[in-house]
């Protein structure tokens, strides 16, 4: 019997039957080549400092962790055969299979994979110099990890995790901790070849060439050119291979990708494309076209929401001063928020059903439940999960009421709201000037000026969320592990995403309420065996965070169109963690995937993930 994975209780259970696939099965898989564009070159080869979606998608696919999941969301042996829990639930215990190898790029074995290898990784996240994005979520689950970072402890033999012997690694928890097995399958869980990491530094994993780390999982990075191209190849010293149906991955970079993509795949160059919502309409009334249009997978996993800059770094020319005054007044927050309509918005990328992309939380529903009461029904999200905020009436009262207390504050009008766009994203550019044409038709252009600026293609990322180079912008999150504490983590101390934090340092209008976020959260992390109580203690802090308009929940993820000869049901499915990037399981069809086949798969994965 197949079970969802997506309680907390689950995510302690330990489940060890065989990987099995779904649907139906197509291509020979043997000896085939998925060809894909993209246009996003990824940032570092660094598993183990990044914490962004398109350098995981590379790290997903070469290096292996302790567990994985099947397509149904069971957890699996993966790296380790089996493993063991304490009764007091702070000590896991993990047997990795004997003989795994290290290979490098060129799939030459250079060493055996130990327990040692889990501990020099974290070592290396927990080294600051190093500046790791993912060290922050060791912190309160590994015993002290957090001690370590901050210097307290400088024996690193004190953190939890030890090598017990070549093929035994041993963590030991700071608190019991519901969700540890489900964060397993992220970065910052990944093993790493320890001296390679000493030998390199800072240096491993930079993103010159495949030769900067060494790769234990699916494939390996065979070939690197940045800009150029990137081919993944099967790994065929992988303890799995058997199950590793496609030969090569090989992407080729091209900033023109989503226009060029989909005239490819009609011509059978690609094996993968977007079709855009600047075509779609085409396609899908072209007999031939719209018979090979699928759609993607919606992720449950995924959210997307609009960010308030707490501490804006952008130019002068945009007022960062005057900006600074009006986020930091509630009343204005407020008015931004019910003057967007979201289902207006979010008919730019699913123009025939957009209201099923809108959400109202942060945390998506259906990504966790509790004894079969979905986490968006805890508290007041029961009532947040149904209501829409767009309000244009109630829009202008925030208004007047905003106007009035930011003239008294000495802010100067319109209010200059700087909101970017990642211009690789086809959509996001289209969707932006209709939010400022619909937000400044509700408020009034004369009250706040939208200003809708293209930023680079390229890190885009490190060049404008986290330099806090914006204003107003749409932003997203995935999950880490299956918990709602993993939607805290964009709002909370130290983000970069709104730096919120920053209001509490220089003693802001908005300092009281976000200490009261703060301790909402804190109150809620503390709670780790009454799984009740700490779902509705992070549903107090999550409807508090969105009742004071600290931020703006707006979508799910797209289930894009698109053409595709891979069959979605096949491969890894959890709703949190890199299962979803993974290839292993995936078998290649000869031809697209038609509407007709995508349904039957479809229906066979939901037949047996009910079951």
């Amino acid at each position: 019997m197949k079970k969802r994975l997506v309680t907390l209780g689950l995510c302690l259970t330990m489940v060890v039957s065989l990987f099995s696939g779904c649907g139906k099965k197509s291509g020979s898989g043997n000896g085939n080549k998925y060809r894909q564009l993209y246009t996003g070159e990824v940032s570092t080869l660094n598993y183990l400092v990044t914490s962004t979606t398109n350098d995981f998608e590379l790290s997903a696919n070469v290096i292996d962790t302790l567990v994985e999941y099947d397509s149904y969301g069971n957890v699996q042996p993966s790296l380790a055969e089996k493993w063991e829990m304490s009764d007091d639930g702070l000590t896991y215990t993990f047997h990795l299979r004997k003989g795994q190898k290290w290979v490098d790029y060129q799939g030459k074995e250079v060493a055996d994979l130990t327990a040692n290898d889990f501990v020099s990784a974290m070592k290396y996240i927990l080294t600051p110099e190093y500046e790791s994005s993912t060290a922050e979520l060791l912190f309160g689950v590994i015993a002290n990890a957090e001690e370590y970072y901050n210097g307290d402890v400088t024996d690193f033999s004190q953190v939890g995790v030890k090598a017990l012997d070549e093929n035994t690694v041993e963590y030991t928890l700071a608190a019991p901790c519901p969700y540890f097995l489900s964060s397993l399958t992220y970065v910052c869980y990944m093993p790493a070849y320890g001296p390679k990491l000493e030998e390199l530094g800072k240096d491993f994993g930079v993103a010159t060439g495949p030769d900067t780390l060494y790769y234990c999982g699916a494939y390996r990075l065979s070939e690197f050119k940045p800009q150029e191209k990137r081919v993944l190849t099967k790994n065929k010293s992988n303890w799995d291979k058997d199950k590793v149906y496609i030969e090569t991955l090989e992407y080729k970079y091209n900033k023109e990708a989503a226009t060029l993509g989909p005239t490819m795949a009609e011509r059978n160059e690609v094996d993968y494309a977007t079709i855009g919502s600047d075509i779609l309409d085409e396609w899908l009334n072209d007999s031939t076209k719209s018979a090979i249009v699928t759609r993607g997978r919606v992720k449950a996993d995924y959210s997307y929401f609009y960010s308030f800059n707490y501490d804006p770094q952008f130019g002068a020319e945009y007022e960062p001063d005057n900006w600074k005054i009006a986020v930091n007044n509630e009343n204005f927050r407020q008015a931004m928020m019910a003057s967007l309509d979201r289902i207006k918005a979010l008919s730019v990328s699913e123009p025939n059903e957009p209201q099923t992309l809108l959400q109202n939380t942060i945390t998506p529903k259906t990504f966790v439940t509790l004894n079969g009461k979905d986490y968006t029904q805890f508290g007041e999200l029961a009532t947040i999960v149904n209501r829409d905020s767009f309000d244009a009436a109630k829009a202008v009262e925030y208004r007047d009421k905003a106007k009035e207390e930011l003239t008294a504050a000495g802010a100067k009008f319109p209010i200059k709201v700087l909101m970017k766009y990642n211009p690789t994203d086809s959509d996001w550019g289209s969707e932006c000037v209709v939010v400022e044409q619909q937000m400044e038709g509700v408020l009034g252009s004369d009250f706040i000026d939208i200003i809708v600026e293209a930023g680079p293609s390229q890190n885009f990322l490190s060049e404008v969320r986290r330099n806090g180079n914006y204003a107003f912008m749409k932003c997203n999150w995935g999950a880490d592990y299956a918990d709602p504490d993993t939607f805290t983590d964009p709002m909370g101390p130290d983000n970069s995403y709104n730096f919120l934090d920053t209001t509490i340092a220089e003693g802001t209008a908005t300092a009281a309420t976000a200490q009261g976020y703060f301790d909402l959260i804190d109150k809620a992390k503390a709670i780790t065996t009454d799984l009740e109580a700490r779902y509705n203690a992070y549903a107090e802090a999550e409807s508090y965070l969105i009742n004071h308009a600290l931020v703006i929940p707006y979508g799910v993820s797209a289930a894009s169109h698109q053409v595709t000869k891979i069959n979605l049901y096949e491969g890894q499915y959890a709703s949190f963690g890199v299962s979803l990037l993974r290839y292993k399981g995936q078998r290649l069809s000869e031809k697209s995937i038609t509407k007709e086949q995508y349904e039957e798969n479809k229906a066979a994965w939901e037949k047996e993930f009910t079951k």
